[in-house]
């Protein structure tokens, strides 16, 4: 550590030379050590499927299993229905059990119907553990050619990218953020020589109807008609598919359902303004009303939608730049962001490492970097305890580092200058 402090720190800041190979992978070792004992830990304190707090362990997860168990029965017109989904969580988990709503569109009831043939231990764990791998996949597939030349990237990812902080709060919150980065990193990944299966993926993504926003702008900027129509094809075929196997009345319910949760957990924030990492939670938690928060958000997405399609449109733009800059803008333009919906930003930084390989970083893009990565760990308890939205600004600094440099790579300035230290 005396090492550190032989020059003035900020220089180190600024080159991100403080960010040594050897302290990046102790430090991601070191939380992999603390979630493994937390999680150990928390499941042996509890008592059979619920947990010291007298919620269900997986939390959220038992949702999902309510809900595929709902459909088993027989009973697929029950998920929507409050009252009928509690009851069913409440003969899983005890009457004390806290309520967990569905609030997914009925296509994600494919999902939650094979996990709930499951035993509730098992499914949990098929969830998380093959979602984790989907996540480590896509991770490992984005830096595919740095990890082939050996060196930092090749001793660093798997760790890294293991102990990525909104990976301990996906893991306890039994929720889909694996999921989500998983098929958004991968359908980026396959569009330059896989523009249907791209297509597929981010159909795919319909499961999160609030992510899908920018996509289209995206691509229809870009133009790349083949996964825009394999991607609009995938998202008509899942309806169908809903369709036939439930009936008509459950895309009614759904529709009918997202009324109650826009103002139970958005405009009211029960679930929580600390959870929620969007600028519409940030205006709302620092008492910004209802109407305002609205106007701000519109502001947020319409300059994500205008930036993602201005730099997509560009022919000479780093395709990692873009990837990047899409999966970031996508959390700007959503208001509902909860903190284990921040997998994002995992792929997201993947990107940035590769679009950043040939010329290196800029100033303080380093140390940048690594704040962000952090920030997921500490974003609900800051919100909560001071009011400061510290998510939303990890978000919006990774945005505006995106957005630097494309600007300045549109402009001929593409080369970094990184401070000595």
């Amino acid at each position: 550590m005396a090492h550190f402090w032989q020059r003035p720190p900020w220089q180190k800041l600024r080159s991100g030379q403080w960010v040594t190979v050897e302290r990046a992978r102790g430090y991601s070792l070191i939380l992999l050590g603390l979630y493994a004992i937390a999680i150990v830990g928390w499941i042996a304190l509890s008592h059979g499927l619920v947990d010291r707090n007298g919620k269900p362990i997986g939390t959220d997860f038992s949702s999902f299993y309510a809900a595929g168990s709902l459909v088993l029965d027989g009973r697929a017109g029950d998920v929507y229905d409050m009252a009928a989904h509690y009851a069913r969580e409440q003969q899983l988990f005890g009457a004390a059990t806290p309520y967990y709503g569905w609030l997914y569109p009925p296509m994600f009831l494919f999902v939650a119907a094979p996990l709930a043939l499951l035993p509730y231990p098992l499914a949990l764990a098929v969830w998380q553990g093959g979602t984790f791998a989907l996540y480590l996949a896509i991770i490992a597939a984005i830096l595919r050619r740095p990890r082939g030349e050996g060196g930092a990237i090749a001793r660093l990812w798997l760790p890294v990218a293991a102990a990525f902080p909104a990976v301990f709060i996906n893991l306890g919150h039994g929720q889909n953020g694996f999921l989500t980065a998983g098929l958004f990193g991968a359908a980026l990944v396959a569009l330059p020589q896989r523009p249907i299966v791209s297509g597929i993926l981010f159909g795919l993504l319909a499961y999160k109807p609030q992510f899908g926003l920018l996509i289209p702008f995206a691509l229809l900027a870009a133009g790349q008609w083949r996964p825009t129509i394999a991607a609009g094809t995938t998202v008509i075929a899942m309806a169908g598919a809903t369709y036939l196997a439930f009936g008509p009345e459950l895309w009614w319910s759904f529709a009918a359902s997202t009324e109650t949760s826009r103002q139970l957990l958005l405009e009211q924030g029960n679930v929580g303004f600390e959870k929620l990492q969007s600028v519409f939670a940030a205006v709302r938690m620092l008492g910004g009303g209802i109407s305002f928060a609205y106007m701000v958000q519109a502001v947020a997405s319409a300059a994500a939608v205008c930036s993602v399609a201005w730099v997509w449109r560009l022919s000479t733009s780093d395709p990692d730049l873009k990837a990047a800059l899409l999966m970031v803008a996508t959390l700007l333009a959503s208001p509902h962001v909860l903190d284990y919906d921040l997998m994002i930003i995992a792929p997201t930084i993947a990107f940035l490492i590769i679009a950043s390989s040939a010329n290196g970083f800029r100033n303080y893009e380093i140390t940048l970097l690594a704040a962000v990565w952090m920030v997921p760990l500490l974003a609900r308890g800051a919100a909560a305890a001071t009011g400061i939205p510290l998510g939303f600004l990890a978000v919006l600094a990774l945005y505006a580092l995106i957005m630097r440099r494309a600007t300045l790579a549109r402009a001929g300035l593409g080369s970094p200058r990184i401070a000595q230290a």
